[in-house]
């Protein structure tokens, strides 16, 4: 089956007319020349790079793999080359600081290209996907000192950086962590422990790795406060190596070019990165910049699912569809058929609505760093911390499940490894869990985002999505929901979750249905701003329009009936 092939156009559209990001970018000091030519620019080169680089290697990748013997990775043919030109070319540093070695373009653009990257090439974007989160952590956390050895070398791409957080007894309860750093006469520390799951732990793809860890002090209390972040190199300034050995690489379902490593700290020698006891914090830093990639990841992968599917749709013939005006015993092509037009429309519908909520998302990112009104920023803020794990649980899920849609057009010939398909489906799967699960999402939106502030910042978001949205039918029918979902969450739902007799697990069991809803509230408002865009009144537009209000759009009825229903119990029901 043919490549992936970016969509530079589709994707322009979006920053162009449906969300005027030129306009909103060239109104900060910053990214003054960040006009609508730059950006289509950037958009058409960094496609290119991707389709004519990137993309090929991704059968290779999958069936060679990444290969592991005594100690060392030996990454999959082209995969070093490649990523030789990918840092040589700039690309890597699309979004760093001019003084820190990159190019202060906007994180909108660093968006588009990891949804491109992901899409061609899972596996290998793997590699450089750490980068941003480890050149922000160490940017704001670090000391001078290692600051002017490393920060240059991340932020170009240069060198690769891993982020070491889960052992083999702890997933994503990060206060179990038992890697112990033994402080050194020198001010530097001793690292022991076994982290698992590390992406790129070990490869030949670049001349250094910089792992940052997370463990405890000797006298560090119990818990997540207990912990600090430290660097360790694989290789020191004076080309020593460090006490890191990776001791395998995982075999799995997906990713198979992208080595998943079990790293071994034998006293490795290492310095700390910002406070000690602070290291979650320092980490944090990383670990949210990770969750929009991977909800970057979900679109891209739907986005290569789709393109597979779409292309088969249109070549292959079965039946005559109802309503066809082909001769008796001839037979149509199944994209005419509605079952067929049913998943491919919906996927679309997906797809090109994630890509409204995510370029939103960096755009808010870039208004966050440099909007010169204190009160711009805060509405920045609120929007990335409430709209960012629905980015990573709500699209990492439908890249799934939609890309199993997808690979049910091809009936049988899905199921055959020759076609493509059934790799994205296995690829995919890995994105629900990693970098926080899909559940830890849904809690973290309602528990931590939502719950703690009396609903302030949400009901301030619900209020944002419901300006420009037009007079249309769809919109009025947005506008309807919104204020529902606000008489749910004002008179039910945190009045239920403060009550003294509240049981302690009641919002755990309604997290999922709330991040659905505000899922699809954030999907209908995407949908309502490309309805107001010019250019959309072709069936390219309509079509994924149309689907997304019959096919999607229903769901949020059964959601907010699940918690209705679940608030209305008594205290003393089962749960």
């Amino acid at each position: 089956m043919n490549h992936f092939q970016p969509r530079t156009n589709d994707m322009f559209f979006i920053l162009q007319q449906v969300l005027q990001a030129p306009q909103q970018l060239q109104a900060l000091p910053s990214h003054a020349e960040a006009d609508a030519d730059l950006m289509q620019q950037v958009l058409e080169e960094s496609g290119k790079f991707v389709a004519e680089v990137v993309a090929p290697l991704n059968r290779d990748g999958d069936e060679i793999g990444a290969q592991f013997r005594d100690g060392a990775v030996t990454m999959p043919p082209g995969f070093r080359d490649a990523y030789q030109a990918f840092w040589q070319a700039g690309w890597p540093s699309l979004a760093c600081a001019m003084e820190d070695g990159g190019q202060g373009l906007p994180a909108v653009l660093e968006a588009t290209l990891y949804e491109m990257l992901s899409a061609a090439n899972h596996g290998w974007t793997m590699a450089p996907g750490l980068l941003h989160g480890a050149y922000e952590c160490i940017k704001h956390h670090a000391s001078d000192e290692l600051k002017a050895s490393y920060l240059e070398k991340i932020a170009t791409g240069e060198w690769l950086a891993t982020m070491c957080l889960t052992e083999p007894h702890a997933g994503s309860d990060l206060g179990m962590c038992r890697t112990k750093a033994v402080p050194m006469a020198d001010g530097r520390f001793a690292l022991s422990g076994t982290k698992i799951f590390i992406s790129g732990g070990e490869h030949d793809l670049t001349d250094n790795i910089v792992h940052l860890v997370l463990a405890r002090l000797p006298d560090a209390p119990p818990g997540p406060k207990g912990l600090s972040l430290f660097l360790v190199p694989k290789f020191y300034e004076d080309g020593s190596r460090s006490a890191v050995v990776c001791e395998r690489i995982e075999e799995k379902m997906g990713l198979h070019g992208s080595p998943t490593c079990v790293m071994r700290f034998d006293e490795a020698v290492a310095s700390i990165v910002g406070e000690p006891g602070k290291g979650l914090n320092a980490m944090f830093v990383m670990m949210n910049a990770a969750r929009l990639h991977v909800g970057l990841q979900g679109i891209g992968l739907l986005e290569a699912a789709w393109q597979k599917a779409d292309a088969y749709a249109k070549e292959r013939r079965q039946m005559r569809a109802p309503g066809s005006h082909a001769k008796a015993g001839e037979a149509d092509f199944i994209e005419l058929h509605p079952a067929m037009r049913r998943i491919l429309d919906t996927q679309r519908a997906w797809i090109d609505g994630g890509r409204v909520v995510a370029y939103r998302t960096a755009l808010e990112l870039d208004i966050l760093k440099h909007h010169p009104e204190p009160q711009r920023r805060e509405a920045a803020s609120r929007w990335c911390a409430l709209v960012t794990p629905v980015l990573k649980a709500a699209w990492t899920d439908q890249a799934f499940h939609g890309a199993s849609a997808c690979l049910q057009v091809f009936g049988g010939h899905g199921y055959v490894r020759e076609w493509g398909i059934e790799q994205v489906v296995r690829d995919s799967r890995v994105a629900m869990i990693y970098e926080g699960t899909n559940e830890i999402q849904a809690i973290d939106l309602l528990l931590r985002k939502t719950l703690p502030d009396a609903g302030a910042g949400l009901l301030a978001l619900l209020d944002d999505l419901a300006i420009d949205l037009g007079t249309s039918d769809d919109a009025t029918r947005l506008r309807t929901a919104l204020a529902r979902f606000r008489t749910l969450v004002t008179g039910q739902l945190l009045p239920r979750a403060s009550a003294p007799d509240a049981p302690p697990d009641l919002a755990h069991w309604i997290a999922e249905d709330f991040l659905r809803v505000v899922t699809l509230l954030l999907m209908a408002w995407s949908w309502s701003r490309v309805a107001n865009a010019d250019g959309t009144d072709d069936p390219r537009w309509q079509r994924p329009q149309s689907a997304f209000w019959r096919w999607i759009w229903p769901e949020l009825e059964l959601r907010m009936g699940i918690m209705a229903e679940a608030l209305a119990r008594p205290a003393a029901a089962a749960q």
